[in-house]
């Protein structure tokens, strides 16, 4: 009886890895027939990037699904399965995936930890971005170690000079694990992208005075953007960086006036989050709602083969949208970001 039990376990988990494998890329183990690295990545923005940065040399899964948001993750067997076997995992780190730490152990995952938030000039939670671009709180290596829930805004890859910086950690991650990856020409042609999706960004959004760079959106996601290019966020539907709190009614009240006194011409929804009370509050304001091909992608990419799709694809379809709810246009898009 035991030794049933114990096969069907494992057939639950091995048919579990085969869904994440469908959902969210090649699956941990496939590459192991031929001693390809297996990396995991926990969020979609990162899996993009690991499988840009490596090319076609390494296996790379995403625990997340499309559309899918970090912040109220559950991993099942599908990701215990996957961490099993990787050799790296791949994290966005300051705080945003605090399932991690008993996900990790109960899957007996023994690789390495890529934490692609080191290096990042981290916003400390509830700190105006705006407020000295220069401030102390760069965290050191061991700074949120333990994965300090709350510290910092976890939403740094809305600033792409940040991606590059993940794109970095990542490279340098499987050159470490594995020096003979022939991965120079991907990486390097990914991070010219990066460099150019900065300078298309902020060439769009400059498109547009200072003053009249004004958002609204969901949740508290778009910090390290506000920073970067000098946008004001006005104020979110959802007064947290988790996309799970909820919002009183005195928060909906005040930011229906701050929407109105400052002449917002737009609240944004995002694709990982219901709608509806976006949509009430942009009724409310009297402006316009952008949701449902229009929402922002904003903490995971859409489906694979969507305009958000990519990290890329996701940047340039959100300065898009928020560029024109301006009343602007941005740049041409470069044929290298197409």
């Amino acid at each position: 009886m035991r030794s049933t039990q114990t096969t069907a376990l494992l057939g639950t988990v091995g048919a579990a890895a085969l869904m994440l494998t469908g959902c969210a890329g090649p699956a941990a183990g496939a590459g192991s027939a031929d001693d390809r690295l297996e990396i995991v990545a926990t969020t979609t923005q990162l899996a993009d990037i690991a499988r840009e940065v490596v090319g076609d040399g390494t296996e790379v899964t995403s625990l997340l699904r499309p559309g899918a948001s970090a912040h109220s993750f559950d991993p099942g067997p599908a990701a215990l399965a996957a961490l099993a076997s990787a050799d790296l995992l791949v994290i966005n780190g300051a705080g945003l995936e605090d399932w991690l730490d008993s996900t990790v152990e109960a899957s007996g995952f023994a690789g390495t930890l890529v934490d692609t938030s080191e290096g990042i000039d981290l916003i400390a939670a509830g700190h105006d971005p705006h407020e000295g671009h220069d401030h102390e709180h760069a965290h050191e290596p061991d700074a949120h170690a333990g994965h300090d829930h709350g510290a910092f805004d976890p939403h740094v890859w809305t600033d792409p000079a940040n991606a590059i910086v993940q794109a970095e950690a990542i490279r340098d991650a499987v050159t470490a694990a594995d020096p003979a990856a022939d991965i120079d020409a991907s990486a390097t042609a990914y991070l010219d992208r990066l460099a150019e999706l900065e300078s298309w960004m902020r060439g769009s959004i400059e498109q547009v005075p200072a003053e009249e760079r004004l958002v609204v959106t969901t949740h508290d996601t778009f910090g390290y953007l506000e920073r970067a290019f000098d946008v004001q966020v006005v104020g979110t539907v959802l007064p947290s960086l988790d996309d799970s709190a909820d919002a009183s009614a005195a928060h909906i009240d005040g930011l229906v006036a701050e929407i109105r006194a400052t002449g917002t011409p737009v609240v944004f929804s995002e694709n990982a989050i219901d709608p509806q009370l976006a949509a009430t509050i942009a009724r409310e304001a009297g402006v316009e709602l952008r949701q449902g091909e229009d929402a922002l992608a904003a903490d995971a990419l859409g489906p694979e083969g969507s305009p958000t799709g990519t990290y890329i694809g996701s940047q340039l379809h959100n300065t898009t949208a928020i560029v024109t709810a301006w009343g602007a246009e941005p740049l041409p898009v470069p044929g290298s970001l197409s």
